[in-house]
C-alpha cells in the first residue's frame, strides 16, 4: 500500500512532466511527442517495454519479486480539438489543441506509479502492466492495444484493470468515486443524410424539401426516449448538429444531422438503436425524402466488476483515509473506451477529484472546456491510487 508522502519525492519531477505534455498536446493514435516524453519518464526503471505498431502507444512490464499474476494500469495520452482558456502558465502552445479532460495528469500519474512500485518490486507478488495508451477521445485506441496483445503483455492475461480518471468540476481535490456495475454510458454517434429535391425558395411544391423532414426528425427522435426507453434505464439522444442550405431562397437537395447516443445497458442499447432508426425511415417516408443512417456504435457500456469495485473502494480508503472516499450513487453519461478493456476481464474504473481549492466544484468549467482546469496535485494522487491498486490486488491474489 502506498500513501501521499510516499510520491512527495516525486512530484516535482511529475508535475514538470504533466506540464511537458499539457504544453505540446497531441490528438488521436499518432502521439510521438507524448510517447517519447513517456519513454524519457521511465527510463532507468527495470521495465519491459514495447511500443505500438498501429498507434503510439506504451506498453511497459514490471516483474515482480515473487510469483503471482498479473495486473493492469491505465493511462490515457492523447488531448483534444480545443483552444485552451484556462489561463494557466503551461497553457497549450499548439492552437486548437488542449489537454481538456486531463489525460497529461493520467499519463504523468502512470509514470508516478511505475517509480513507486518499481521501488518495491521485490514485494510485488506478481506482474504489473503499464498501459500508456492513445486514442481515447472517440478513436478506440484501447480496442486497437487489446487487439495488439496488451491484456497478455506479461505472459499471462491479467486478472484485474485500473484506470483512475480526474475530474474537473463536481469533486474538490482529492476525493474519489467509484461504484459497483456500471459506471459510464454506451455512447454512440449516428449520421443522417436526408435527400430530396432541390428547388426554387418560391416554388416548394416543385421541390421535395429535405428540411422540413430533418426538423420532424429532431423532434421526433425526442420521443424514441419517452416512448421506448425504461424511465429506470435511461438514455440520452442529443442532435448536435443539423446543416443544410446555402441561402434563403435556395430549397437544397439534402442535409444532414449528426446525433450522439447515450445508454446504461445492453438492453436499452439495442431497444434505442432499433427505435432510432425505425423512427428516422418513418419521418423520411412521410417527406417523401430518401434517408442514409450511418449509426456507429463507438464505446459500449463501462461496467466495473463488482468484486473489483469493492476492493477497489477498500484500497482507496486504506491510502487516502475514509473521508476522501464514497459509493457514486449512480453512472455518469459520459463514455470510455477502457469499456473494452472490461468487457475481457473484471477491474474498476474511479473518478479523482481535481478542482483546484478556491474554486467552487459546483460551477467550475466541465471536462472538454477550454476553461477546464486540474490541480497539479491530482498527478501524485493519481499515482498513489494506482499504485495501491496494483500492489495490494497482488497481494491479494497470493493470499
Amino acid at each position: 500500500m502506498f500513501s501521499s508522502p510516499d510520491a512527495l519525492p516525486l512530484a516535482d519531477r511529475l508535475i514538470s512532466l504533466r506540464h511537458a505534455l499539457h504544453r505540446e498536446p497531441e490528438l488521436g493514435l499518432d502521439l510521438p511527442r507524448t510517447q517519447a516524453k513517456v519513454l524519457a519518464a521511465l527510463e532507468g526503471l527495470p521495465l519491459e517495454i514495447t511500443r505500438g505498431r498501429g498507434l503510439s502507444s506504451v506498453t511497459a512490464v514490471l516483474r515482480g519479486g515473487r510469483p503471482g499474476p498479473a495486473v493492469l494500469l491505465r493511462g490515457d495520452m492523447d488531448a483534444l480539438p480545443v483552444q485552451e482558456e484556462s489561463g494557466v502558465a503551461y497553457a497549450s502552445e499548439i492552437p486548437g489543441r488542449m489537454h481538456a479532460c486531463g489525460h497529461d495528469v493520467h499519463t504523468a500519474g502512470l509514470v508516478g506509479a511505475a517509480h513507486l512500485l518499481a521501488g518495491r518490486r521485490e514485494e510485488l507478488a506478481g506482474d504489473v502492466v503499464l498501459m500508456f495508451q492513445p486514442g481515447e477521445e472517440g478513436q478506440g485506441g484501447a480496442k486497437i492495444m487489446i487487439d495488439e496483445g496488451v491484456l497478455d503483455a506479461a505472459g499471462s492475461r491479467v486478472v484485474a484493470a485500473y484506470a483512475v480518471h480526474v475530474a474537473a468540476t463536481a469533486l474538490p481535490l482529492g476525493l474519489i468515486a467509484t461504484r459497483a456495475g456500471t459506471m459510464l454510458a454506451a455512447s454512440d454517434t449516428v449520421t443522417v443524410t436526408v435527400t430530396g429535391r432541390g428547388g426554387h425558395g418560391s416554388s416548394p411544391h416543385l421541390a421535395v424539401d429535405p428540411v422540413p423532414a430533418l426538423c420532424a426528425m429532431v423532434t421526433a427522435l425526442q420521443t424514441v426516449v419517452t416512448r421506448t426507453v425504461d424511465a429506470f434505464d435511461p438514455a440520452v439522444v442529443t442532435v448536435g448538429s443539423i446543416h443544410a442550405g446555402s441561402a434563403a431562397n435556395i430549397i437544397p437537395e439534402s442535409g444532414t444531422l449528426e446525433i450522439t447516443v447515450r445508454s446504461f445497458s445492453a438492453a436499452t442499447h439495442r431497444a434505442i438503436r432499433a427505435g432510432i432508426e425505425r423512427t428516422l425511415r418513418g419521418v423520411a417516408d412521410a417527406h417523401g425524402v430518401r434517408v442514409e443512417i450511418d449509426y456507429r456504435e463507438d464505446y459500449p457500456v463501462t461496467v466495473n466488476d463488482p468484486g473489483e469495485a469493492d476492493f477497489a473502494l477498500r484500497t482507496a480508503r486504506a491510502a487516502v483515509g475514509e473521508q476522501r472516499v464514497f459509493v457514486a450513487p449512480r453512472p455518469l453519461a459520459a463514455s470510455e473506451d477502457f469499456s473494452f478493456v472490461l468487457d475481457q476481464v473484471p477491474g474498476a474504473y474511479l473518478t479523482l477529484g481535481a478542482v483546484p481549492p478556491g474554486t467552487d466544484p459546483a460551477t467550475a468549467p466541465m471536462n472538454h472546456a477550454p476553461q477546464a482546469v486540474f490541480d497539479d496535485r491530482a498527478v501524485t494522487e493519481t499515482a498513489v491510487l494506482l499504485a495501491s491498486l496494483a500492489a495490494a490486488r497482488l497481494q491479494e491474489g497470493a493470499a
